[in-house]
């Protein structure tokens, strides 16, 4: 597993190089006015899935500053027992370059319910706890986006630091996530 996520990493590395020299060939920077999108991010921020809305909130020559906020269900089995918990990932970056190739740099906060068995030493039973945790995901990676429209993909490096506290785990650091966002921009 760690070695797919060394090769996804590579692949990132290379596609981000190859794309920053091309953008380098355009002239002049276009002002975006489709500033909104809708999209499906795998991985990523979202950890799994996320179906996602964002805008561009600023722009200023070749800087433009982006939020966006999304929605998930995620399946947890505990006690031979499928349940779906919400995540909401929201997150802020930076995309900068002209045109339609953008070096992107970001960071967000993930927040989800999450389910653990504890248990009761009163009835010897085992009980499901729900509480409400979060993670830090990060983002360097490539957006391709027109400035008049249509067609949106984007690719990231996410690392994520997750925090547990309240369902009883401790604060971890995942260095090998990647993500890919596919949808329109309007």
């Amino acid at each position: 597993m760690l070695a797919s996520f060394k090769s996804i990493f590579i692949v990132l590395l290379l596609v981000l190089m190859s794309k920053q020299f091309q953008s380098f060939a355009q002239t002049e920077t276009e002002t975006f006015t489709a500033k909104k999108a809708v999209y499906l991010e795998v991985g990523g921020s979202s950890g799994i899935y996320a179906i996602n809305y964002s805008k561009i909130f600023h722009q200023k020559g070749k800087l433009k500053l982006n939020a966006s906020a999304g929605f998930s269900m995620l399946p947890r089995r505990l006690n031979s027992k499928t349940t779906w918990l919400p995540l909401v990932p929201v997150e802020v970056s930076a995309f900068y370059g002209k045109s339609n190739h953008h070096l992107e740099l970001g960071f967000g906060l993930t927040s989800y319910l999450a389910s653990t068995l504890d248990f009761d030493p009163e009835t010897l039973e085992l009980i499901e706890k729900v509480g409400y945790d979060a993670s830090i995901p990060l983002r360097i990676g490539y957006r391709y986006q027109k400035p008049e429209g249509g067609f949106f993909f984007r690719v990231g490096y996410t690392p994520i630091i997750d925090s547990r506290p309240r369902t009883g785990g401790n604060w971890s650091f995942y260095p090998y996530w990647a993500g890919v966002s596919f949808g329109k921009s309007f």
